[in-house]
C-alpha cells in the first residue's frame, strides 16, 4: 500500500501566500518563502504553490519566486498557474519545479497535457480540477473557480489520466477553505475510476479529517493550506495521529 502524503500548499498573489474561503474573500497568509522553509522542517511530503491569478491576469507564473523557494527545499516542488504551453512549463522546471499543475489550460485544450507528458514525462504533470456541486452534479470550474463549464469532474478525470496525466489535484470548491472537511463523495468517485494517484484538497480543519478521506477514499495525498499557514496543526502532530489510525504516512 502507497504511504499517504501531507502536503501544504502556497496559493500565491502578488508575491505573498494569501487563503480564502470557496475562492473568495482573500488574506494574507505569509512570506511563501519563509513556509516553503518551515514544511521542510516540519516533515512535509511535498509542497505545492499556485499563483492564484496568473490565468485570470493573463500572465506567466512568478518563476523568480519559484527559483528562490526550490532552493530552500528538497522535498518534491510541484508549481501551477498561468501555464499554457510546454515553454511555460519548461521555464519552471528550470526554475526548480519538480512537477508542473495545469488546470484551465487544459480545460481549454486538452491535447496540452499530453504533449507535457510526451515531452517531460507523466511523473511530472499534475492536472488540477476544481469542481464544484451544480445542480447536484460534480462540475469542472476554471478561472480560479470564475467560469462553470458543463464538463463532469469524474469524466475529465478519466481523459486526463488517458492523455498521460500522472496526478489529479481535485478541489472542492464547495469545501475549500471552509475546514468541514474533505468532499468525501467526488473524491471516492474519482478515485475509483482513474488509475493515478488522487491528491484531495479543499475543507481540512482537523486531523480528523485527514484520516477520513485516507480512510475512505483511495486519495493518496491530502493537501491542506491555513490550518498549517496559522498554525491550527502541526505537520508532526497531524503524521502522529494518522499513524495512531494505523494510516501509513510517509
Amino acid at each position: 500500500m502507497l504511504k499517504k502524503r501531507i502536503i501544504p500548499c502556497l496559493d500565491i498573489d502578488n508575491g505573498r501566500t494569501v487563503k480564502g474561503i470557496n475562492f473568495v474573500g482573500i488574506r494574507d497568509a505569509g512570506d511563501p518563502i519563509e513556509l516553503a522553509k518551515r514544511y521542510v522542517d516540519e516533515g512535509a511530503d511535498e509542497l505545492v504553490f499556485l499563483d492564484i491569478t496568473a490565468t485570470v491576469e493573463e500572465r506567466k507564473t512568478l518563476s523568480k519566486l519559484v527559483e528562490k523557494i526550490s532552493k530552500e527545499i528538497n522535498i518534491p516542488f510541484t508549481v501551477g498557474g498561468g501555464i499554457k504551453s510546454l515553454e511555460d512549463a519548461k521555464l519552471l522546471i528550470r526554475a526548480g519545479a519538480d512537477k508542473i499543475s495545469v488546470n484551465s489550460a487544459a480545460v481549454s485544450r486538452p491535447l496540452l497535457v499530453k504533449e507535457l507528458a510526451d515531452e517531460l514525462g507523466s511523473q511530472c504533470i499534475v492536472v488540477a480540477i476544481d469542481t464544484k456541486l451544480i445542480d447536484k452534479q460534480w462540475k469542472v470550474v476554471i478561472h480560479g473557480g470564475r467560469t462553470e463549464t458543463d464538463l463532469l469532474a469524474i469524466n475529465w478525470a478519466q481523459q486526463l489520466a488517458q492523455h498521460g496525466a500522472g496526478e489529479i489535484l481535485l478541489t472542492s470548491m464547495n469545501s475549500d477553505g471552509t475546514k468541514n472537511g474533505f468532499a468525501l463523495d467526488i473524491t471516492k468517485q474519482v478515485s475509483n475510476k482513474v488509475n493515478i494517484p488522487i491528491i484531495a484538497s479543499g475543507g481540512a480543519g482537523n486531523p480528523k479529517h485527514f484520516e477520513e478521506v485516507f480512510t475512505n477514499t483511495r486519495a493518496s495525498g491530502a493537501l491542506a493550506a491555513s490550518i498549517f499557514h496559522f498554525n491550527e496543526i502541526s505537520i508532526p502532530t497531524l503524521k502522529k495521529y494518522l499513524a495512531n489510525q494505523n494510516i501509513t504516512v510517509r
